[in-house]
């Protein structure tokens, strides 16, 4: 099995590429975003193993990038963050499986050879409600044929909107998939951004995709009105 293995903890990174080569594994190592992008696109690999704390970029936006530009390699992500908008951050950025540290190197070796069985499995990049699209890895949203300009924080509550079209999703949800810790930011900070929002998906172009339900929350649905 040839394994990408992207991690900056120096010992770790040697703990595992040691125990994966005495199984008869070939590992190269990188220790930064831009290296890891720059190992996948040019060569094949089974598997990479992608921590998400690294120096420069950090693994989501590596998956993102590599899954924008057609690398499928199957890729587990290793990290210490393992709150549950972690995990889901991780896979909807293209991750494959995600692994919490400390692990038990035999876990991540079974978890590597179902993936490496599976293979690299093309999948689609785009979301759609409609006729708004967005393409997550790439970060671009349209209306039709007309490209929105929207900021980070727009883009990541879009993204959770479209994922999860036509179910009402509260504030409290929406804090925890577009802030992460809702505890350090109050729930009518949603109100302001889906306010942001509707200015910029719906207001000129004559539609109201994205509704309000009285004392639940908000949704996403491809209805026009």
């Amino acid at each position: 099995m040839r394994v990408l293995l992207v991690e900056d903890e120096e010992k770790l990174a040697a703990l595992v590429a040691r125990g994966l080569t005495e199984r008869g594994g070939v590992v190269d190592s990188v220790t930064t975003g831009t290296q890891a992008l720059a190992s996948a696109r040019g060569g094949e690999y089974d598997v990479m193993l992608l921590d998400v704390m690294l120096p420069d970029i950090d693994g989501f936006e590596v998956c993102r990038r590599l899954r924008a530009a057609r690398v499928w390699t199957p890729i587990l992500m290793l990290t210490a963050r393992t709150a549950v908008v972690d995990r889901i951050t991780g896979l909807d950025s293209g991750a494959d499986d995600y692994l919490a540290k400390p692990f038990a190197f035999q876990e991540l070796l079974a978890r590597m050879r179902a993936l490496a069985r599976r293979g690299p499995v093309p999948r689609p990049v785009m979301l759609e409600v409609g006729d708004l699209r967005m393409d997550p890895a790439a970060r671009r949203v349209w209306r039709g044929s007309t490209e929105l300009s929207l900021s980070t924080r727009e883009l990541t509550l879009l993204e959770a909107l479209m994922r999860r079209c036509d179910q009402v999703l509260t504030r409290e949800q929406l804090l925890a998939l577009a802030w992460g810790d809702p505890r350090e930011v109050t729930s009518n900070i949603v109100d302001v951004y889906v306010r942001y929002l509707r200015a910029k998906i719906d207001r000129p172009f004559g539609t109201s995709t994205l509704q309000t339900v009285r004392g639940v929350g908000y949704r996403l649905t491809a209805e026009r009105s």
